[in-house]
């Protein structure tokens, strides 16, 4: 995918500043940065709900930017994307709410359809789970069949919100192994919005921090775990600017 000049306002305040990125093939690519500094604009903007200003994004050479519902429709089933709050269906059970992109998409195999979702629920860890309601089921069971969902399609590219948002240490890991396993055993591009540090320096192939609407700092785990610049340190380490200097 490739990201160019990309502003974005709502009324008089400006949220992008003209974003620059590429983001390659089979990584996991984390987007830091401070509440307001443009993450979720951003991801939004990558699957087409919401259109730029002015700017680009574009998926293997063709455009996104600028398209229709309907142009959108082949953009959509390469990136799937995994909200902060799972947005399942309350009235569906699991395997209905694995099913219903598919659906969607007019796929009217019935056994077909039953495969691709056991296929899934095995990926997510979640086999005899599809009868349940997502009522019935954990926070992290919620959120791997949000995962479910977004990989039934077999897209190239899944975006993840805040995925780890209301879970504990230990169910915010089984999270984090499934997005590398879906990096090194299904070859899935992985895009992840996060405030979890610890799991940055699991999962992250390269690191971009947003501050202001522009990327202020790109580069590997490695070297963010390094890294000098007092902006980038407080944030690792969760300090606001006055109790950085006591």
């Amino acid at each position: 995918m490739e990201i160019r000049e990309l502003r974005k306002s709502f009324g008089s305040q400006e949220v992008l500043h003209g974003i620059d990125l590429d983001i390659h093939r089979g990584e996991t690519l984390v987007l830091l940065g401070g509440s307001g500094c443009g993450k979720s604009v951003l991801m939004k903007h990558m699957t087409g709900l919401l259109q730029p200003d002015s700017g680009t994004v574009s998926l293997e050479g063709k455009l996104i930017s600028g398209s229709s519902e309907r142009e959108l429709t082949w953009a959509r089933r390469k990136i799937a994307m995994m909200f902060q709050s799972g947005a399942l269906f309350d009235s569906l059970t699991v395997g209905e709410n694995i099913a219903f992109p598919l659906h969607e998409a007019g796929i009217k195999d019935e056994a077909e359809i039953e495969r691709r979702v056991g296929e899934a629920l095995e990926i997510v860890k979640l086999k005899g789970q599809r009868a349940k309601r997502p009522s019935e089921l954990s926070g992290g069971m919620r959120k791997r069949v949000a995962l479910a969902r977004a990989v039934v399609e077999k897209p190239c590219c899944v975006l993840y919100d805040e995925p780890h948002a209301g879970l504990d240490p230990v169910t915010g890991d089984s999270i984090d192994h499934l997005i590398k396993e879906l990096e090194k055993e299904h070859g899935i591009t992985n895009v992840v919005i996060t405030h979890e540090i610890r799991s940055v320096f699991r999962i992250a192939t390269r690191v971009v921090f947003l501050k202001d609407g522009l990327i202020y700092w790109e580069g590997t785990p490695e070297a963010l775990k390094e890294t000098a610049d007092p902006e980038l340190q407080n944030f690792i380490e969760g300090r606001s600017e006055k109790s950085a200097h006591l």
